[in-house]
């Protein structure tokens, strides 16, 4: 039997995973506005913070068989959807739509989807890093230099202290695969871990790498950019140093499928009390003017994602000042960009653009 949501504008926004490690940043968050149902595969372990939110909280395990039932006014996904549950029915029931937990290739199986059942709600893939505050970033910086992205950079800082789900390292899982990118408007295939270099991100001098990530697969679409390039690093170089020496062994090819899954991810899931989000956005204009943004959340890499989830949810809403449509979109096709950076400061995100 099919999942069953239908809309009602006047119901609760489902929170799909609403008591995880970004869920329950999104949750407080979210409480302050709208009536919330917080759903999940171990309700018993998201009743305190219903309770502390006024909030009600259901069992749907994904990968279980017994359907699910709602009628919400918008759902936001933040664990992962594997067979595209929450979506499907979303679409079905035509329930405005956030999904924030997607690699690259299961957001382009996701906007198939969308093709191949045309969404009457806004439907919003915002997967890129940290809930698309990059690409969110990236928006008002091209907004900045004439409208038009030439290239785009981003760069991130992984705090290893910072407080982390498991999905959050799910990235681990495609370090031995190549991806494509856009660079010079041209699309070639690339090596994770690869392109290695320093960048300064906040103050610090921070050893990055190429990643997989999903706005470097709509940044072209979405501002034209002729290059989008996303890269990481720890916020210990060692720590980065030691994964690049790791991928020179073979390990992520060798290394791949379920067998070694646990493995790959312990390698980083070792979330400590608390830490710092850091990311830098660089964006050249095709009129030669470049912008750079530095992105600081000292409540952390959990709180910054909620956050894009957030300003995601106002947006399918039509809370954030612009008619909400019908279709999918990404994040950086964001109505008013020049917005962007006043919403992200009234959340407690520090953007220093110069």
């Amino acid at each position: 039997m099919d999942d069953d949501l239908h809309h009602d504008p006047d119901g609760p926004v489902l929170i799909v995973g609403g008591y995880g490690t970004v869920g329950t940043e999104l949750t407080r968050l979210a409480a302050r506005s709208w009536p919330l149902l917080l759903a999940g595969r171990t309700p018993g372990r998201g009743r305190a913070l219903a309770n502390e939110v006024g909030a009600a909280v259901r069992r749907w395990d994904l990968d279980a068989p017994e359907p699910f039932s709602a009628k919400p006014r918008a759902v936001v996904g933040t664990v992962n959807d594997p067979d595209d549950r929450v979506l499907r029915a979303a679409l079905r029931g035509g329930v405005p739509y956030v999904d924030i937990t997607r690699w690259t290739a299961r957001l382009q199986r996701a906007l198939a989807l969308t093709a191949v059942t045309p969404p009457t709600a806004p439907v919003l893939l915002s997967s890129g890093w940290m809930g698309g505050i990059g690409s969110l970033v990236a928006a008002a910086l091209a907004d900045r230099v004439g409208g038009a992205a030439a290239a785009v950079e981003i760069a991130v800082r992984y705090d290893l202290r910072d407080r982390a789900g498991a999905d959050s390292v799910e990235f681990m899982d495609r370090l031995g695969l190549d991806y494509e990118v856009t660079e010079g408007g041209r699309r070639r295939l690339v090596t994770p871990l690869s392109g290695a270099g320093r960048v300064t991100i906040g103050g610090h001098r921070t050893m990055v790498a190429r990643i997989d990530t999903p706005e470097q697969f709509t940044l072209p679409l979405a501002l034209g950019a002729d290059t989008a390039v996303t890269r990481i690093g720890f916020s210990t170089n060692t720590s980065t140093a030691a994964l690049l020496a790791l991928k020179q062994t073979g390990f992520f090819r060798w290394g791949r499928g379920d067998r070694f899954r646990s493995l790959r991810r312990s390698l980083l899931h070792s979330p400590g009390e608390g830490g710092t989000a850091l990311m830098r956005v660089d964006v050249r204009g095709r009129n030669g003017q470049r912008r750079t943004a530095v992105v600081r959340d000292p409540a952390g890499q959990a709180h910054l994602t909620a956050v894009g989830a957030l300003l995601g949810l106002r947006r399918v809403l039509g809370e954030d000042g612009a008619a909400a449509s019908a279709g999918a979109s990404f994040p950086e096709s964001v109505p008013e960009p020049r917005l962007v950076l006043w919403a992200l400061e009234e959340a407690g995100v520090t953007v220093t653009v110069s």
